[in-house]
């Protein structure tokens, strides 16, 4: 796979019409890494969400947001992070689409503090790895090699408190509330079987 790029042909028209090609280029020189420094793993490390974005095979797009319990993704080394996939409406938009497209783009906001970092780069996904053992209510792991990471101007990022971590959020011996949407009558026929109510 080829090296990836930080600007491409579009980006640089859009650039050179706003004449900020040289401050692209200094934020680039400046911010961008390829190895997840001390402070980006401990950013990660206390992040309760991300965003995800994706695209198939023809390049349609898909963003999702992600959340859990901090530390519930993990940098596993240099260039490495690991993301659990929990139990969702059972779509798979986003990560369906890392099986025809691998490339995928994280977002990690930290409303209270107001900053936010970037993660570019390529995924797996697998239903064996090692660490399922470790992630309570994870279905499989979505490993992403980084290519990209930088910060984000967080000039316009609103501050906000948490108020409290989902009740869905997974957690060594918690059995999480049954989401209600479930429980609809439009969607209880569709439901797999370890989700129907008469599930043994």
């Amino acid at each position: 796979m080829a090296e990836p790029t930080m600007y491409h042909a579009g980006m640089r028209q859009l650039q050179d019409a706003r004449d900020t090609r040289r401050l692209a280029d200094r934020l680039a020189q400046v911010t961008l890494r390829r190895r997840f420094s001390e402070e980006d793993r401990a950013f990660i490390a206390r992040a309760a969400m991300l965003f995800v974005a994706t695209a198939d095979a023809q390049g349609g797009p898909d963003c999702s947001y992600k959340g859990g319990l901090p530390g519930f993704v993990r940098v596993l080394d240099e260039s490495t992070l690991a993301i659990p996939d929990y139990d969702g409406n059972g779509m798979y938009r986003s990560w369906g689409n890392l099986l025809v497209n691998p490339r995928v783009g994280l977002l990690f906001p930290d409303f209270e503090r107001q900053q936010r970092l970037r993660v570019n780069g390529v995924a797996s996904i697998r239903a064996d790895d090692e660490l399922l053992a470790q992630c309570p209510g994870a279905v499989f792991i979505v490993r992403v090699s980084a290519e990209l990471i930088f910060p984000n101007c967080p000039r316009y990022l609103h501050k906000m408190q948490l108020f409290e971590h989902s009740v869905h959020a997974p957690r060594p011996d918690y059995e999480p509330p049954v989401p209600a949407w479930k429980g609809f009558a439009e969607f209880r026929d569709a439901l797999p079987a370890r989700d129907r109510p008469d599930a043994v």
